[in-house]
C-alpha cells in the first residue's frame, strides 16, 4: 500500500522544492525515483545521508528507488558547489568502489527481496561510455540551448566566482549529460522522479526537459535543504575530515560521538531527518527533552538510531561502552575490554610517556609512575599529596601510596591510564 511520501518528507523538514503535481503524480501508483551519487572514494559519508534517507523514506512509502552511481559524471566534476574539477578513476577503481557504496546502500535499502519496488542500482558509465561525443552532441545537445544553461545558478555562480580560471567546457556540459541519465531511466526504467539537495535542481530540471521534449513524457523534481548546523559549521565534518559510513574510516566510536556532540537546535532537527522514527515518537521525544535538557535524550536517541542503522547493534553497544568509560561510571573490567585502537580513540589528545615494560614487569610502585616516569605530576611530594587526597586512579579505579603497577595493569599489553581527580588523565606506554 502506498503512503503519501511528500507528506511524509514534508513534516520532516525534507522538501525544499517540488515540481508541481509531484504529489499526485506519485499518490497514483508505485513510481520510480533516483537519487545520484559520487564513486570518488569507496566509502559515502555522512553528507551523503540525506539524499539515501530520501531514497529510503520513498521505498518505505511503497515506490522503489533507484541508486545511480555517477562513474560517468564522476569523471567530469559537477560545478554545483564546488571549485575544481574531478579526477578521472580508471573502471576497475568504478566498480569497486560502485560496489561498496551498494553494501553501505543496503543498510538502508531492500536490493534483495523480489518485492515489486525492490531497489536498483545502476551505474551512468555503462551507457556513457559507447556513446560517442558526435553522436551525443547530434542526439542530446541540440535540444538545449546554451542560453538556458547559462541561465543555471551552478553554471552562474560558478562563472561569476573566485579567481578567473572561470569554468571549462567538461563542466559546463555537465547538466547534460545528469540531464541524459534522467532520460535514460525514464526511456528504460520508466524513473519519472529525481531527487537532490537544492544545489541540483537545475541540473534535474534539465533532466525534465529533455524527457519533455525527447521522451515526449513528463518528469518530475523534487530537492531537499542543504543541511547546516546551528553553530554555522559544516555538517558532516570533524576536525579530522569527514565522518565516514565505512568503520575502518570512521570507527563507530567517532561515528556515535558526533551524534551525541550534536546541539540541542540541530538534534531536533536532524531525529527528523536522520531517522526512521514516526512523527508521534518523535513528538514525544522532543517533549520530555525540554523539560531536561541536560540529559541529552535526543542526542542519546538520534546516536542511537544512526549508528544502529549504520554499524549494527553490536557496534552501537561497543560505542556507548567506550563513552561511558570516559564519561561515566566504569571500571578496570571494561578499559581492559578494550583493543589498542578503540583505547586511543576514547582517549585521542591524552598526554602520554613511554616506560620500559621491563619496569613494570618488575614492579612500579605508584609514585614513580606518577612523578619520575611520566611527568604527569610534577614531583614525588606533590604526586604523595595527590595519594593521600585520594585523587589518584590506575585504570579507573582508586590506589594508595601503597599500589604498584604489574603487567597485569595493562590494557591490551601495552598502556595504563593515570587519572588525577575526575577529568585529568594520563597514558603511560610500555615499549
Amino acid at each position: 500500500m502506498l503512503k503519501n511520501f511528500i507528506e511524509e518528507l514534508s513534516w520532516r523538514g525534507m522538501v525544499h522544492d517540488v515540481m508541481p503535481d509531484t504529489e499526485a503524480h506519485l499518490n497514483e501508483t508505485l513510481r520510480s525515483a533516483y537519487v545520484g551519487f559520487d564513486p570518488t572514494a569507496d566509502s559515502l559519508h555522512i553528507g551523503n545521508l540525506v539524499p539515501i534517507m530520501l531514497l529510503a523514506h520513498f521505498q518505505r512509502c511503497g515506490h522503489r528507488p533507484i541508486a545511480l552511481v555517477g562513474g560517468a559524471t564522476g569523471m567530469i566534476g559537477d560545478p554545483s558547489g564546488k571549485s575544481s574539477e574531478r579526477n578521472l578513476l580508471d573502471e576497475a577503481t568504478l566498480r569497486h568502489n560502485q560496489e561498496c557504496v551498494k553494501n553501505q546502500l543496503s543498510q538502508f535499502l531492500d536490493f534483495t527481496s523480489g518485492a515489486e519496488n525492490q531497489a536498483l542500482m545502476v551505474n551512468n558509465y555503462d551507457w556513457m561510455k559507447e556513446f560517442s561525443f558526435l553522436d551525443f552532441i547530434r542526439d542530446v545537445g541540440k535540444h538545449i540551448t546554451v542560453n538556458y544553461m547559462m541561465a543555471k545558478d551552478s553554471v552562474k555562480n560558478r562563472i561569476a566566482g573566485e579567481g578567473s580560471e572561470g569554468m571549462s567546457f567538461t563542466e559546463f556540459t555537465y547538466q547534460l549529460v545528469q540531464g541524459y541519465d534522467f532520460l535514460y531511466l525514464f526511456q528504460h526504467h520508466q524513473c519519472t522522479l529525481q531527487m537532490g539537495g537544492s544545489d541540483q535542481w537545475g541540473n534535474i530540471t534539465t533532466g525534465t526537459e529533455l524527457i519533455r521534449r525527447i521522451g515526449n513524457g513528463k518528469g518530475y523534481a523534487l530537492t531537499c535543504p542543504l543541511i547546516t548546523k546551528s553553530d554555522g559549521s559544516k555538517f558532516g565534518k570533524s576536525e579530522g575530515g569527514n565522518i565516514w559510513l565505512d568503520a575502518e574510516r570512521t570507527s563507530p566510536y567517532k561515528f556515535y560521538q558526533y551524534w551525541m556532540n550534536t546541539s540541542d537546535e540541530d538534534a531536533e532537527k536532524y531525529i527528523k531527518i536522520f531517522t526512521f522514527l514516526d512523527r508521534k515518537t518523535i513528538e514525544a521525544l522532543v517533549a520530555e527533552h525540554q523539560e531536561a535538557p541536560h540529559l541529552r535524550l535526543l542526542q542519546k536517541r538520534l546516536a542511537e538510531e544512526i549508528t544502529i542503522t549504520v554499524h549494527g547493534r553490536e557496534a552501537y553497544d561497543n560505542a556507548v561502552a567506550a563513552s561511558e568509560i570516559l564519561f561515566g561510571k566504569s571500571t578496570s573490567d571494561h578499559l581492559k575490554k578494550l583493543n589498542e585502537k578503540m583505547f586511543l580513540e576514547v582517549f585521542e589528545g591524552v598526554p602520554q610517556a613511554e616506560v620500559s615494560l621491563s619496569i613494570i614487569e618488575n614492579g612500579l610502585d605508584i609514585v614513580g609512575a606518577l612523578a619520575e616516569q611520566s611527568g604527569f605530576l610534577k614531583s614525588n611530594g606533590e604526586a604523595r599529596r595527590a595519594l593521600k587526597e585520594n585523587s589518584i586512579s590506575v585504570n579507573k579505579e582508586k590506589v594508595g601510596e601503597d599500589f604498584t603497577l604489574t603487567k597485569t595493569d595493562l590494557i591490551d599489553g601495552r598502556y595504563v591510564l593515570l587519572q588525577r581527580g575526575k577529568k585529568s588523565y594520563f597514558i603511560l606506554k610500555a615499549l
